[in-house]
């Protein structure tokens, strides 16, 4: 396995640097300023964007994008430093048009979209003249198990009727949110993975509502994660995505590169925390000695450094796995990285909260807020338990194989 960047990738990693430095982090203060008063997109946004644009920061994440489309096409191996990069504020991805969910839309789209739904919808995304939002999860169902979602899409005539309650969506409060790529099931005689169906649902149809920004432990996003209602939404049978009873696949199809950006912005947070952290360990002092000179002190900032790059190393052999042989190939490395790296993230900041003391418990740091999106990623895009079943069946599977080899290692008679 050879993880070594590209060239052009590594001056991408210089410039982002540059970028974020000179442009995005002097506006952090600003930004959560302008949202905690109401004001959404904040008043710079616009500009910066434009500014990432015109640098060729922009679109980072598409590895098959064509060359007349706006971006650049990097491997999933490439662009995970990136996505380190821009995760330390969570806000920043949207600077580059690389935020979650547009990311994983556009991918959606640029696979599956037909020539006139790849005018509508995906030309503006990749300007970034729009934002968009995924309703797969749902409130009355186990929605970890795509196969449990319940909402109906039913066709009557040219049309599709949609009706069902969404939520957890994140993206979908976004005043510039235009479109939800709504999954439901278009035959409930199918097999439990041909069921589904994904449908373009502009977010102003009659019918389709957003019910409330549900807050994350009191935390409310101001793109939110939203309930959805949609109460016979009626949109034509032109909007359907792919093929009828594609939607589960094409939402596995997704999720893996997907998980790669989530799981790095993640790392680029625990960065951050670990920073923090080490900074805050050589100003204080308790007891005649500076913080880092606590044995305990020094074990977490150690452990923290083990366990991040422990952590990396395990996403980018995964990029590198999907670049190579697909997702699909590599379905245990993505659960394995689901599950290992929002744990990662939560220990490391929570050691980082009992460094600070109580101001790593307010709003003067960010850790509460960081600590919170490791939390939810524990949920988000299925819950670690299944991501940890997924990898026992397979080693279960794998172990059959070659069943009872172990037995000569066993210092008993058989």
């Amino acid at each position: 396995m050879d993880f070594a960047f590209t060239p052009e990738a590594l001056e991408l990693q210089r410039r982002l640097r540059d970028f974020m430095d000179s442009h995005v982090v002097p506006r952090n203060r600003p930004w959560l300023k302008e949202v905690a008063a109401g004001v959404y997109p904040v008043s710079f946004m616009a500009d910066l964007k434009a500014l990432a644009r015109s640098e060729g920061l922009w679109n980072l994440f598409l590895p098959h994008l064509r060359p007349e489309e706006p971006g650049r096409g990097l491997s999933n191996l490439d662009y995970a430093p990136l996505a380190e990069i821009m995760g330390q504020l969570p806000w920043a991805s949207e600077v580059f048009n690389c935020s979650a969910p547009d990311t994983g839309n556009m991918e959606l789209l640029h696979l599956f979209a037909n020539p006139a739904q790849y005018e509508q919808w995906l030309k503006p995304l990749l300007a970034g003249e729009i934002r968009s939002c995924f309703a797969m999860t749902e409130p009355d169902v186990a929605s970890s198990d795509a196969t449990n979602i319940a909402t109906v899409i039913e066709r009557d005539g040219d049309d599709y009727v949609i009706s069902g309650r969404k939520w957890f969506i994140t993206g979908a409060a976004h005043p510039n949110c235009k479109l939800a790529i709504v999954m439901g099931v278009t035959d409930p005689d199918a097999d439990a993975h041909r069921r589904q169906s994904m449908v373009l649902v502009p977010m102003d149809a009659p019918g389709l509502s957003v019910v409330r920004n549900i807050s994350v432990m009191n935390h409310v996003s101001p793109d939110g994660h939203c309930e959805l209602l949609l109460r016979q939404v009626r949109v034509s049978r032109a909007n359907l995505l792919g093929g009828e009873g594609e939607g589960f696949a094409m939402a596995q199809a997704r999720l893996g590169p997907g998980r790669i950006h989530h799981c790095m912005r993640s790392i680029g947070q625990s960065e951050l925390a670990l920073r923090l952290m080490c900074e805050r360990a050589q100003e204080r002092k308790t007891f005649g000695k500076y913080l880092h000179e606590h044995g305990v002190v020094a074990e977490w900032i150690a452990e923290s450094r083990c366990e991040l790059e422990q952590a990396r190393l395990l996403v980018l052999k995964t990029a590198w796995m999907i670049d190579r042989v697909g997702a699909k190939a590599a379905q245990r490395e993505i659960a394995m990285i689901k599950a290992v790296v929002p744990r990662m993230q939560t220990r490391i900041i929570d050691r980082a909260m009992q460094t600070f003391g109580a101001m790593g418990l307010s709003p003067d740091a960010p850790l509460v807020d960081l600590w919170g999106h490791g939390r939810f990623l524990r949920i988000a895009d299925g819950p670690d338990q299944v991501h940890l079943r997924a990898i026992a069946r397979q080693e279960i599977k794998a172990s059959r194989a070659d069943y009872g080899i172990s037995a000569a290692f066993l210092n008993v008679e058989a």
